[in-house]
């Protein structure tokens, strides 16, 4: 395991198999089978909503609260957190319309971004978000099978956009990466680089 000391910081490399996972460009294939099936299935779901009234048009909200009453008619048989049906009931409900277009455009929007790999980790951050939202709300379906894909994808940010628009953006971003010959290395940690050791 190959180490950089700098004070009381100490940098150590991940594992073989992590580092070839989640820092490799080698990896970029598996993570591309992941994030086009992620994206399509948000894309899909987002995109069924946005072309509903009931979601966006001029019933905008009317979906939205009928889910939020099954959610608090599964709190009443403590299916769902009594915290998170307070919030559905006193936040969400009273602003369905907005929330509408959030959760509308938002899977659009993560569906987009999975599918292209542009802010690959951040898109599958959102749904992940959304996948909890939708399981404390009681409704399971393909949610826990697409939280632990987002996971991954979020593990594997740095690589997992490779096949896509990050393998451009994320160094013109000024992301954590940097390749740095050992021969050259003058032994300091910078956190805000990504070490990659080269044989």
């Amino acid at each position: 395991m190959k180490r950089i000391y700098n004070g009381k910081e100490v940098l150590m490399d991940d594992n073989p198999i992590a580092s070839w996972l989640f820092s490799n460009s080698a990896s970029a294939p598996i993570w591309l089978i992941f994030r086009i099936y992620l994206g399509v299935t948000w894309l899909r779901a987002g995109i069924s909503k946005v072309t509903n009234e009931m979601w966006v048009g001029a019933e905008s909200g009317t979906a939205l609260t009928g889910f939020i009453s099954a959610t608090l008619e599964k709190a009443s048989i403590d299916e769902v957190p009594s915290w998170y049906a307070l919030f559905s009931e006193k936040v969400v409900l009273p602003n369905a319309t907005f929330f509408s277009f959030i959760v509308a455009w938002g899977e659009v929007f993560v569906g987009v971004g999975l599918i292209i790999g542009m802010l690959t980790g951040i898109a599958a951050f959102f749904g992940a978000f959304m996948n909890i939202s939708f399981l404390l709300a009681g409704a399971v379906s393909i949610n826990p099978f697409m939280f632990i894909v987002s996971i991954l994808l979020i593990l594997g940010w740095k690589v997992a956009g490779h096949y896509g628009v990050d393998q451009y953006l994320l160094p013109k971003l000024g992301t954590p990466w940097a390749l740095i010959n050992p021969s050259n290395d003058d032994g300091r940690l910078d956190s805000l680089k990504y070490f990659h050791y080269v044989d």
